[in-house]
């Protein structure tokens, strides 16, 4: 005999809350290793120049945790879904930079140089410290009072208005060794390049989200290439124009590369027309060409990345040709922290030529380690962007990633002799306030497009209609 039972089974529409995990523990943890190896990094040079361990390793350990803890906890509350890696590799990168600022701070030559031209010196490790602090200040109050980066798309023609203030600016102070590119007030200055750079990603990435459609579709195919209509031409020939007088008056290369080059690579990742990427390059080398033809300071500049070691290059700066020795001298291993003489480069050695003691110190190896670091921060900026459920928000990221990655190759190619020097400094380990603030905000600004990209969506609201009542059969 057969019976039926009814079994009531609950179908609701509910769904749990799906998504990737918060991984704040693998941030912390590889936070602890990016604090450590500095800390090893700088009891090594303190053993390789005096044979002690630094008095002051204690201070430098607890200040370089401290600030990474307080960004770690700063992004635990209000940024619990940012992506993981972001905040490690700045400090790491960071922290390495602090260890070779301290390292040539040492130098007698270099403090016999400063007290020559200065009267006295000043060690600029203590001074590089507290701009960290400042920048992961800066780094704090992005995550905390950002809440959503699609608030920054309702700025988008103010920033621009900003951002051409701030690149105008320097042409009204005094230049410094041939470039005006410094804000100066008493002993404050400033280089408002660094903090440009992000407004313009702000402006470019609202501007072509609105755009992107005429500048991808309106266009004529000539030679294989999709010319874009002559009003559309409008905003790429209006950033071209602007960088070369940038180059022009302020004698700034490296500004005026990273201010075109994000341009194309946004522009191109909006609309995916191949011919912007050329007539990107096809228009910056000849503004580049055509500046470095009559512009005195740009050509001293090409001649000393030309022919470095000749004697009328030499007798006018030997900073290139000294940093092309370091980078030889180091070879695959590098002759150890605190064993190298990149300090016979003299001024800026610790700013704008900051990767040859890299180079002399770690060889190629610590090179191409620092680089691959550079590059992970790169990569974590494009899945960002990738992950990144608004258009904004994907060109916004792209944008700072593109941005970032210019600032390393035009200044890592200076220094290497690859292309002619820039004038700007390596993200996070040359000394400069400007540009640790700033790089500090961006970081920022990528880890609130990251929270929100791998923020999982709210489960729905239970249906209670939705009972079905299933017959079982045995």
């Amino acid at each position: 005999m057969s019976s039926t039972t009814n079994t009531p089974t609950h179908h609701t529409s509910t769904i749990g809350a799906i998504g990737a995990p918060s991984r704040r523990n693998t941030e912390l943890a590889l936070l602890v290793f990016a604090v450590v190896i500095p800390v090893f990094a700088y009891a090594n040079v303190g053993l390789a120049i005096n044979g002690s361990v630094p008095s002051g390793l204690l201070g430098y350990g607890l200040g370089l945790g401290l600030l990474a803890g307080v960004g770690h906890l700063v992004v635990r509350k209000f940024a619990p879904y940012a992506d993981p890696l972001l905040l490690p590799l700045a400090t790491l990168l960071n922290g390495l930079g602090l260890v070779v600022i301290w390292r040539l701070d040492q130098s007698p030559r270099l403090q016999q140089r400063a007290k020559y031209l200065f009267g006295a010196f000043s060690p600029d490790a203590p001074k590089q410290l507290l701009y960290s602090a400042l920048g992961i200040a800066f780094f704090a109050v992005i995550i905390v009072f950002l809440k959503d980066h699609r608030l920054l798309q309702r700025y988008t023609y103010i920033s621009m208005v900003v951002a051409l203030i701030l690149l105008v600016a320097p042409v009204f102070f005094p230049a410094v060794n041939g470039a005006k590119i410094w804000i100066s007030i008493g002993s404050f200055t400033i280089q408002p390049g660094e903090f440009a750079k992000i407004i313009i990603a702000i402006f470019f990435s609202g501007y072509l989200m609105v755009k992107r459609d005429a500048l991808a579709l309106a266009s004529r195919r000539f030679i294989g290439l999709y010319l874009p209509r002559g009003r559309d031409l409008g905003p790429i020939i209006t950033v071209w124009a602007m960088s070369l007088l940038i180059l022009i008056f302020e004698t700034d290369l490296g500004t005026s590369l990273l201010f075109f080059g994000m341009f194309v690579v946004v522009l191109y990742v909006a609309t995916e027309r191949t011919s912007w990427i050329v007539f990107g390059l096809l228009m910056s080398s000849a503004g580049a060409v055509g500046v470095a033809s009559f512009e005195p300071h740009v050509q001293q500049r090409v001649q000393a990345w030309l022919h470095p070691f000749s004697d009328k290059v030499m007798a006018q700066s030997d900073q290139v040709a000294q940093s092309l020795m370091s980078f030889g001298s180091g070879g695959v291993l590098g002759t150890g922290l605190g064993q190298g003489n990149s300090d016979l480069i003299g001024f800026a050695a610790n700013s704008d030529f900051v990767f040859a003691t890299f180079g002399e110190e770690l060889g190629l190896a610590g090179v191409m380690a620092v680089l691959l670091l550079y590059g992970l921060i790169v990569e974590r900026g494009v899945r960002t962007a990738l992950a990144a459920r608004d258009p904004f928000g994907k060109l916004l990221a792209v944008g700072l990633s593109s941005a970032f990655a210019i600032q390393v190759f035009v200044v890592g190619g200076g220094v290497m002799g690859l292309i002619p020097l820039s004038g700007m400094t390596m993200p996070f380990v040359a000394y400069g306030g400007s540009s640790v603030i700033a790089n500090w905000a961006l970081i920022g600004i990528l880890m609130r497009i990251s929270d929100t990209a791998r923020r999982p969506a709210p489960a729905p609201i239970a249906n209670p209609d939705a009972e079905m009542t299933q017959v079982v059969r045995p």
